[in-house]
């Protein structure tokens, strides 16, 4: 890689950054262009390692990566992300079309659920829920409230497996057909019923819960097993719980 071409990509990620979805770290970009993700712009400022690490990884994409990755001096690289990832890699990738991750989410009859996370608060919980989402195979992860699920911190936490999943922001009248399960302690033990692959299932904050515009909409309240006294799970735990209860089938299923 001669200093001229080093140069050439340190410039054109300044001019598609504001616009492109950024990829902290050699695993965020693994999963994004394993899921189909357009990337045209990956930068390492260690080639040879991040190709090690592909041929021990993900030898799947090694071919990919030689000829994309573009080796740029560290301090550059130091100068184009917010904090270098342990892997010395970054990438910039184009946000998925709105319309066609509403499609998805909206689609008829739909074999998987999709995970409702009311107003959330934190975005590295946001980044694992939609981890968890991927790899249980859900439709996808909705949020309301004022948070972008695509905020670079999010991403960062998901390790780019939002481009496996529908991952969108929308207000609570526009959520996707379907029944709508949420997570509150009043509810029925969720080990007493079936969640059905339709079905929208609905988190709120740790702190607050679901909102009370969510609660009168909800086709059912369930709840999670606890022990007396603990006042919460971790959101990312309560999804995980959930999902894990639906691929199980719960009682009847199969």
């Amino acid at each position: 890689m001669t200093e001229d071409e080093a140069a050439a990509a340190v410039r054109q990620w300044g001019e598609r950054a504001p616009d492109a979805v950024l990829l902290d770290g050699f695993h965020a970009l693994k999963h994004a262009l394993r899921f189909g993700a357009d990337v045209p712009l990956a930068v390492t400022s260690d080639k040879e390692a991040a190709l090690a690490l592909a041929e021990a990884l993900a030898d799947d994409l090694t071919g990919t990566l030689a000829e994309r990755l573009v080796e740029i001096p560290a301090k550059a690289l130091r100068e184009l992300v917010p904090r270098i990832h342990p892997t010395g890699v970054a990438a910039l990738a184009v946000r998925p079309e709105r319309r066609a991750n509403l499609d998805a989410l909206s689609r008829a009859p739909r074999k998987a659920p999709v995970v409702v996370l009311d107003n959330p608060r934190n975005l590295g919980n946001v980044g694992a829920v939609i981890r968890l989402a991927a790899g249980f195979g859900a439709t996808g992860v909705v949020t309301t409230g004022d948070m972008d699920p695509w905020h670079p911190n999010a991403v960062r936490a998901g390790a780019g497996l939002h481009y496996a999943t529908a991952v969108e922001r929308l207000p609570l009248p526009e959520l996707p057909p379907g029944p709508l399960y949420a997570l509150d302690p009043e509810g029925d033990d969720i080990r007493s019923l079936t969640l059905p692959d339709d079905a929208l299932i609905a988190f709120g904050s740790e702190r607050h819960g679901i909102s009370p515009e969510l609660r009168e909409r909800a086709t059912r309240l369930v709840a999670l097993p606890m022990r007396p006294q603990v006042s919460s799970y971790n959101l990312a735990t309560s999804v995980a719980m959930a999902l894990f209860h639906w691929g199980g089938g719960g009682p009847g299923r199969g």
